[in-house]
This record gives C-alpha cells, sequence and structure tokens, in this order.
C-alpha cells in the first residue's frame, strides 16, 4: 500500500541486471555461446560508481596540492580492497545473528544465498571501511611515498559522495529502512521482509532512512568545501571563486569528515528497524558514530597543535618522483667523465624540482 508522497520501493526484478553477453556478441564471434550471460546485482553497480567518484574527486584534490596526476589510483586499489573486507567483516561481526542463527545452517559457503562472503547481496558497514581502509592507505602511502595526512585530507570529502551511492543500494535492496512512520513521505516496504517485526501490518510505511543519510552525506560534501575555502568576488565573473584556507591540512579535513559523518549517523542510526548487536542498551554503530565525533575532534586538535604551518609537499622527503628529464638524457660521456657525475646530476635536477614544487 502507498499513500500520496509516500516513496516506492523498486520492484524486485530491479535487484539484479541480467546482461545477455552471448546474444550480443553471437552474431560477431560465433565461438561465444549465444546463453552466456552475466548477473550483477544493482547495489554492486552503484557502489563502483561511488568508488569511482570518489577516486576522481580524491584525484582532482590531490593534484591541487602538488601530487602526481592519478597517483591515487596506487593508494585507492589498496583502501577499495581492504575497505571492502573490512565493511563487509564489520558488517558480519555486529549482525551475527543474520549469518550464524536459525535457518542459516551454512554461511561459509560462498555459493549458499546469505553467506558471510555475500557483499554483493548487501551488508558493508562504513565504519569497517573506513579502519580497514585507512589501513590501505598507509599501505599506499608507504609504496609511493606521499604523506598520509595529505592523502587523507584529498579522499574525506569524495567518500560521503561514494556513501551517498551505497545508500542508493540500500534503497534498490530494500534494507537498512527505519521505524514505521505516518509521516507522508514513508518508504513503502515489500513483503515478506526479514527485518520486518511479526505484528507489523502489511500496509505500514517506514522512515526512508537511506534518503535521510544520502541527502546529509551531499550536504556534508558541500559543507566541507565551503569550510575548507573561503569564497571571494572576482571582478567580471557570475560565480565566486575559491581560495583554499591553509588551516585545513594536516589530516583536518579528515577530522571534519568524522564530525559530520558521526553527528549524522548517531541519529539515522538510533530510528533503523534492522536487528543489530547492543551495548547498553544502545546500538554499536551507534557507539561508532560517537567514537567517530570523538576522534575528529582529536584530529583537529591535535594537528592544529603539532602543525600549525603549512604542508610542505604532498610527498615525503626524497620521495617526489624524478622528472622523466632528469632520468632521460642524450649527452655522451667519454673515459674522462669523473664517476658518479651523472648521479650527481640527476639528484641536483630532484632536489631542485622538489623545492619548486614545495614553494
Amino acid at each position: 500500500m502507498s499513500v500520496p508522497f509516500s516513496i516506492p520501493s523498486p520492484p524486485p526484478e530491479w535487484k539484479q541486471l541480467h546482461l545477455p553477453i552471448g546474444e550480443w556478441l553471437h552474431g560477431i564471434l560465433p565461438f561465444v555461446p549465444e546463453d552466456w550471460a552475466i548477473r550483477i546485482t544493482t547495489y554492486a553497480i552503484v557502489i563502483i560508481i561511488g568508488i569511482f567518484s570518489a577516486v576522481v574527486i580524491a584525484n582532482r584534490r590531490l593534484t591541487q596540492r602538488g601530487g602526481e596526476p592519478w597517483v591515487i589510483v596506487d593508494v585507492g586499489i589498496w583502501a577499495v580492497v581492504l575497505g571492502i573486507v573490512g565493511a563487509r567483516f564489520y558488517h558480519v561481526i555486529t549482525h551475527l545473528d543474520d549469518f550464524f542463527g536459525p535457518g542459516h545452517p551454512d554461511p561459509w559457503n560462498i555459493f549458499a544465498e546469505g553467506n558471510v562472503w555475500a557483499i554483493w547481496q548487501g551488508g558493508g558497514a562504513i565504519f569497517g571501511a573506513l579502519i580497514f581502509g585507512a589501513l590501505g592507505v598507509v599501505i599506499g602511502c608507504r609504496i609511493t611515498g606521499l604523506r598520509f595526512w595529505t592523502v587523507a585530507d584529498a579522499i574525506a570529502p569524495g567518500l560521503l559522495i561514494a556513501q551517498a551511492f551505497g545508500r542508493l543500494g540500500n534503497w534498490f535492496n530494500q534494507e537498512l529502512f527505519g521505524l514505521p512512520t505516518d509521516l507522508p513521505w514513508g518508504l513503502v516496504i515489500d513483503r515478506p521482509n526479514p527485518a520486518i517485526p511479526d505484528g507489523i501490518p502489511d500496509d505500514v510505511l517506514f522512515h526512508p532512512t537511506f534518503l535521510y543519510e544520502l541527502l546529509w552525506n551531499l550536504a556534508g560534501f558541500v559543507f566541507i568545501l565551503l569550510i575548507e575555502n573561503r569564497v571571494r568576488r572576482v571582478s567580471g565573473k557570475v560565480l565566486p571563486a575559491f581560495e583554499r584556507r591553509d588551516f585545513w591540512q594536516w589530516g583536518k579535513v579528515l577530522g571534519l569528515y568524522f564530525i559530520w559523518y558521526g553527528i549524522g549517523r548517531t541519529w539515522f542510526e538510533s530510528i533503523r528497524l534492522d536487528p543489530s548487536e547492543t551495548f547498553l542498551g544502545i546500538r554499536s554503530n551507534v557507539w561508532a558514530a560517537l567514537g567517530t565525533i570523538v576522534l575528529g575532534l582529536v584530529i583537529i586538535i591535535v594537528q592544529s597543535r603539532r602543525h600549525p604551518g603549512l604542508e610542505p609537499d604532498p610527498y615525503l622527503p626524497g620521495r617526489r618522483p624524478v622528472p622523466a628529464a632528469a632520468l632521460d638524457s642524450e649527452d655522451t660521456y667519454s673515459d674522462s667523465d669523473e664517476p658518479g657525475d651523472d648521479a650527481a646530476e640527476v639528484t641536483e635536477v630532484a632536489a631542485t624540482s622538489g623545492s619548486t614544487r614545495a614553494s
């Protein structure tokens, strides 16, 4: 049942897309079986779009700070892979009954419905993704020579965009909705649904927590950009221009992200209907959200005291890539040249490049 202005849920067939690859290619490549098809969940598609968007945003922000174009990909691979693992791990340990309770005889079988591995069926926790993803960023920064805090600041705003896409995936899966509501924008959920307790009538609507958090994340993205930059009027232009504020470096943008997301998630999590582990009567994710707020405040306070000046360079000392021109030389050397002269020249060029970028 729906009421005026209520939010419908997508039909079940939208949950998974069927791509008839064989039908498309068989006429051109006869060796491709005509019945060959790929099935992919809509949840997976929107997650991929969200990750791509976050990488594009992070790349632009990191290059503005002096990083090499698309070096963020070398970091992002580690962050994304470990983030996905962490998201699933955190979700499973905070929803143990969903995987090891009655009716789940084989949770470790990857081919069984609702197994512990099947993140593509839905069920990923952002707090686990943040913890494991941060570890991935540390690994990526060690490999590329980038400063962790610089990369973290570059990534932080785009995370909100990726999370907004993730909440859209929850809508397709008809999951993680809120408590019953009589508000006109209530969400219609198809029955049966394992998250709906027994005794709730079939015509009851639910808080669209996916939409609340989606809008909160988009607003947070704009808010962080406005806080991070100051607006100045430009003569002859209709739109204002932005100047980066020197204060928001050394990880303090990441701290701002933690505070914004934690505030919103504390409320959204409090009105969710799906079961979750609790501690002292409070959902585990509420505790995690409160901890995220505290962590954000600590980062901003500590980093403001430790690093009152500007970041000298997005790369650690001696780790900035040497320009190709410094390595490829058309000069010829005779036997009379002093050994090591070429290495000294490369070192001098690299040092000059680094000092120029730092200024």
